[in-house]
Order: structure tokens, then sequence, then C-alpha cells
């Protein structure tokens, strides 16, 4: 395992993320994030037991978030806007709309970004590109 490169991180969890992912996982079995280019909740990550969601061609993983390695996918036309941007996953109290599996618990994700570094870019430049759902039919 550690002669696989390791991509630079472009997304990743607050502790208290982390914490209800955990109870998420533990009620809904495994999970995943999609982060669409919509208005309102629609530009808010959206987390559903995997498989219940259909990740489209165009979809770009990101990466993987979590103790269990939860897949984060992002709409193309998203990525297209943030790619150069670090992500951080964190809640926040009240109830977003949408179908995503956090909605009962009375918080919601929300995305903390920030430009990534000028080594961070020089390093993902040298890396393949980022898997799609093109990749990854079954996702």
């Amino acid at each position: 395992m550690d002669d696989i490169p390791r991509r630079t991180s472009r997304v990743e969890l607050t502790e208290p993320a982390a914490a209800l992912l955990r109870r998420l996982a533990g009620r809904h079995g495994p999970l995943m994030f999609h982060q669409s280019g919509g208005c309102c909740d629609g530009s808010a990550p959206m987390c559903y037991p995997r498989g219940e969601f259909r990740v489209g061609g165009q979809d770009v993983l990101l990466g993987h978030v979590g103790d269990d390695e939860t897949p984060f996918w992002m709409s193309g036309d998203q990525f297209a806007y943030w790619q150069h941007t670090h992500l951080t996953v964190d809640i926040v109290p009240g109830r977003g709309s949408g179908f995503s599996v956090e909605a009962p618990e009375g918080v919601r994700f929300l995305i903390r970004s920030r430009l990534l570094t000028d080594t961070e870019l020089a390093h993902i430049e040298e890396e393949p590109a980022l898997p799609t759902g093109l990749d990854h039919p079954q996702a």
C-alpha cells in the first residue's frame, strides 16, 4: 500500500462532520457524497447511502473522506469552477432541503473552501487526471 502514490488532498472533513458521518454510516451503511452545481441547497454537499445516487459520466471523484473512505463526487460543471479549491466538509445547525441523510439530525453538511496553494497545484499538475463516472460506471 505504501508503494501507491498519494494524491494531493482536495477534500477533507472537520472532526464534527467526521463524527456525524460515522454515526450516519452506522445507521445507513456505506455512504457517498455528491456536490452538484445547483442553486440553493443544490450547492451543498449531499450525503447518500452508497448506490442510491447514480453518478454521471461527467462527475469527478475528488477523493475519499472519513474512516470508511467515503467517496466524494462533484459534478463536472462544478469542478470546472472549483478545480483550484480545497474543500472542507463541515456541519452547521439547521435542516437543508433534499434527500441528504443528515437532514433528520437537525444539522446539514456545508462546504468551506480555500484556494489550493502553489505547492499543491504543482503536485496536482504531475498527477493523473481525477477519475470520472465513466471510470466507475457502477458508482
